[in-house]
This record gives structure tokens, sequence and C-alpha cells, in this order.
């Protein structure tokens, strides 16, 4: 697949194309994406780490901030836990798929003097209004926001500058934050970044995905517990807003290229797929029985998220 499509794929939007179309015939180019160490590594977080292993084979150098700091600026457990928390994320993430990256904890990065500086170089250029919308989608509590709440987003787009990256990878929750770094880290004379933005998939029962709701897939989950929560997912006739369509488009063509339909000849005998547009197509007409496209999903899930289990259960043996 050409480069420029290989990243474009699956995202919501690329700011700027032309720009990513530059950086694309840099010889050397960095590309990152952060992630709170606040749980099991899920479905949400694999739409951002499948974009980073196809920016890798883009040509990107891939960098993986996990952000104990900013986990303990949002409320997201002591700084004890989410650093023991970020430790054992690197390795699902290494598990999933993301060979190769480069790791860096949070703390490493953001108690250096002049990465605190231009924090606070920062804080005088955005006021409490912006950096309250910034954190809108991504933040707890913010009808009632902590100061600490607010440095968040100054420190996010300071650790583009202090990663030395070209682009940034992350959902669309995370646009505001991304054009506040666009607008405002000339001000410290840094390059903005491209911003590659992932849409936000639904949760199993085609609403917000929640851990806390229990409509998500973990890389914790078993074989067994991957089919239970496919065969009870929300899956209707239409391929908008349909949680198992997403899965397929976001984890399961990506990664396994092809999928298929195992049925009787009875109700229509066994189909191949080798594209999420084909098979959308079919299920949308009518030639796909939903709990048909169920079961493909479980499999190629449990095929997907399979080394990460492992890795999971020969830690607990261990």
């Amino acid at each position: 697949m050409d480069p420029y499509d290989l990243v474009a794929r699956n995202t919501v939007e690329i700011v700027t194309e032309e720009e990513l179309r530059n950086t694309l015939d840099q010889t050397v180019k960095r590309v990152y994406a952060g992630y709170e160490p606040s749980g099991e590594i899920h479905l949400g977080h694999l739409v951002t780490i499948n974009k980073l292993i196809d920016m890798k084979e883009a040509g990107f150098s891939v960098v993986v901030l996990l952000a104990d700091l900013h986990a303990f600026l949002n409320r997201k457990g002591t700084l004890e836990e989410v650093r023991e928390l970020a430790e054992y994320n690197r390795a699902c993430i290494e598990a999933v798929g993301l060979k190769g990256a480069e790791f860096v904890i949070g703390t490493d990065l953001q108690l250096d003097p002049e990465y605190q500086l231009q924090v606070l170089e920062l804080s005088q250029q955005v006021t409490l209004n912006r950096a309250k919308r910034s954190m809108d989608e991504v933040g707890r509590a913010m009808e009632n926001p902590t100061v600490s709440q607010m440095v968040y987003p100054i420190m996010q787009m300071v650790d583009i500058a202090a990663l030395k990256v070209d682009a940034a990878v992350g959902g669309i929750d995370q646009r505001k934050i991304h054009m506040l770094a666009r607008e405002y880290l000339g001000a410290i004379n840094k390059r903005p970044p491209v911003c590659v933005h992932t849409p936000i998939i639904n949760g199993l029962d085609g609403k917000k995905m929640s851990s806390s709701a229990g409509n998500v897939v973990s890389v914790a989950d078993s074989e067994e517990e991957i089919r239970k929560k496919i065969r009870k997912a929300f899956c209707p006739p239409e391929t908008g807003g349909n949680p198992i369509m997403e899965i397929f488009s976001h984890h399961i063509f990506p990664r396994l290229g092809s999928i298929q339909i195992k049925r009787p000849e009875k109700y229509g005998g066994d189909r191949e797929f080798t594209s999420m547009q084909e098979f959308e197509a079919a299920y949308a007409a009518g030639e796909i029985h939903a709990m048909d496209a169920k079961n493909a999903c479980a499999d190629g899930l449990v095929e997907v998220l399979a080394p990460a289990y492992e890795f999971i259960m020969s830690t607990k043996r261990g």
C-alpha cells in the first residue's frame, strides 16, 4: 500500500494532508502517541496502536509515551500506581504487535528543568478557558477542574517538542490539545506537528466505550470471554454505528488482511473477504447474517489478541 494511504486509512482527520506528504518524503521522521497508564489495554487503545503500526510500516520511527505523570495529574492513581501500570502497559503494547518502538516513561522526560521551563513559558500564552476547552473531551470531572488538569494540555504540547517528533497520533478527542500545539509551539521556537486523528469507536453495546461499563474487549480477556462478549454485542443490520463493523474495520482487516465467514451450505456456504469495503457491502445487502459476522469477528479478535493474552498469562504463572 502507498505510504500515504497506509497512514490515512481509518483516520477521521489529518492536519494537514500536505504536511503529511512532505513529512513522508523525509529520510528521518518520528511519530508519537501518548497513553495514560490507567488499566488494561483494550480495543479503544488499539485503534491508535494499529495506526502507529501503520506509520511504522510507512517509514516512521515510533515513540510511545507512557504518560504516568499525565495520568497522575488526571486523577488516575498515585504516581507509584501509574508507574507500575506503565511498565505493564508497555509489555502489552509490544505483545499486541507494536514491535521496535521507543518507549518513554513520562517522569523520565517531564521532570527535566528545561522541560518545566517550557511548560511555564507556554502557560503564559494559553488562557485558562482555552486550556479547559482542550481538556473537555479527555479530562475527568471537568465541571470542577483542578489546576493540575489545566497543566495537562500544556505538558502535552511540550511532550511533542521534547520528543522531537514530526507527527502526533491520537483519537479525535485529542484534537483540541493538538491544535493548541500547532498554534503555540512556535512561541518556544518548536515546529508544530502533523496531527493524525483516529475515530472514537463504540463500545460493544453501541454506546460510549468505557471499561467501567463493561462494554470493551481487553487484552486480558480469554478466548472464552472474547467470544461471550462478541455474541452479546450490538450488531444492527446497518453498518453505521455498528460496533462489530468497527472492530472489523479497525482491528481485524488491518491486521489480518482477510476474514472467513464459516456457515453451512444451506445458509450460503463459506465466504472469504479480502477487504473491508467488500465485506461491509455484503453485510449491508443482507448477504451475511449478524451471528455469522459475530463469529468471524470473535475468530479475528482471538487471533489478533492472542500474543498479548499469552504474555499476561505467562506473567501470572511466573
